[in-house]
């Protein structure tokens, strides 16, 4: 009975995301056409409601740990579900993401994504993903702010392992720009995909930069040694303790 009353309130809490998505995109879509401030302003309101309102509908209360990001960096994160991405971007002031190009014609993301930068890409072809990230992110035209790329280029499991993939390495070169891994747990209370979420704390923390001068393979591995270090550790506070990768 416990999870029935639980999975109901999760259908209720995801059926008003949607709702509060569409209501952003009427009032804040006319403006974001013509300012990237109201765009910026649009995002930051749907994702702190999704956060409010999921810390009293299921019980799923989030926080931020670390130095939050400013400026023109590259993120880095592990990405486990939808909900690391509001937080990310709850949080941080200017925030454009690396997404698959398939959402640009999605209501609403696909209009405020490409409003901010948001740089689409092919995954299913790699030279040419990679090719779509190097000329979005230093085109002139690109808006500046923190550009969000998940190393492992898709949503991972909680204990999954997942190579990283090199195209942070490609875009640090390209741009000189300050890498922050950042980690998470949210997978553990929100999934990939179903309905069903479960009450606790979800974090993201943000982590200390990567060092700049590094070679691919150096860079790689601090980036994935600080990312996997770290959610799993967060995952353990959160009570998961079934890792792929401690096998």
């Amino acid at each position: 009975m416990k999870y029935a009353i639980q999975w109901l309130r999760s259908l209720i809490f995801v059926g008003q995301m949607y709702v509060a998505m569409g209501v952003v995109g009427i009032l804040y879509g006319p403006f974001a056409f013509f300012s990237i401030r109201a765009a910026y302003a649009g995002i930051h309101a749907y994702c702190n409601w999704v956060r409010w309102s999921a810390s009293w509908m299921v019980g799923l209360k989030s926080e931020i740990r670390g130095k939050v990001p400013s400026g023109e960096v590259l993120l880095a994160p592990k990405h486990q579900s939808f909900f690391d991405i509001i937080i990310i971007a709850s949080a941080i002031p200017e925030p454009k993401f690396i997404m698959k190009a398939s959402l640009v014609y999605a209501p609403v993301l696909g209009q405020f994504g490409k409003r901010i930068g948001c740089v689409p890409v092919d995954r299913g072809r790699k030279a040419e993903a990679v090719q779509q990230m190097v000329e979005g992110v230093t085109r002139e035209d690109a808006p500046k702010g923190q550009l969000i790329i998940y190393p492992q280029g898709t949503r991972v499991a909680p204990g999954v392992k997942r190579p990283f993939k090199i195209g942070i390495y490609i875009l640090q070169q390209k741009t000189g720009q300050k890498v922050i891994p950042a980690a998470t747990n949210v997978g553990v209370f929100w999934p990939r995909v179903g309905i069903y979420r479960k009450p606790g704390l979800a974090v993201v923390e943000f982590l200390e930069p990567v060092k700049p001068d590094l070679g691919r393979v150096e860079f790689m591995s601090a980036i994935e040694t600080a990312v996997e270090t770290h959610s799993n550790a967060l995952m353990r506070e959160a009570g998961f303790d079934d890792f792929q990768n401690d096998k």
